[in-house]
């Protein structure tokens, strides 16, 4: 089992984390862990962040602007 220090919001401080043995083979690496003082369980998750629309705005052709005469 692996040792991670995190802050728990029931032991309103910093403790130590371990990662239960998992099911799902991630072995290490669970997203799952257990406050060893007080039990509490958070889930550490990570989605991949979508690109954002900047970069889509290079390829867009600009609108044509009009001189006023």
């Amino acid at each position: 089992m692996s040792h991670r220090e995190l802050y728990c919001d029931v032991c309103v401080g910093v403790a130590l984390f371990e990662a239960p043995p998992c099911v799902d083979s991630h072995g290490t690496d669970c997203p799952e862990l257990i406050c060893i003082d007080c039990g509490a369980a958070v889930v550490i998750a990570t989605f991949p962040a979508p690109v954002t629309r900047l970069a889509d705005r290079r390829h867009r052709r600009q609108p044509t602007r009009q001189h006023a005469a």
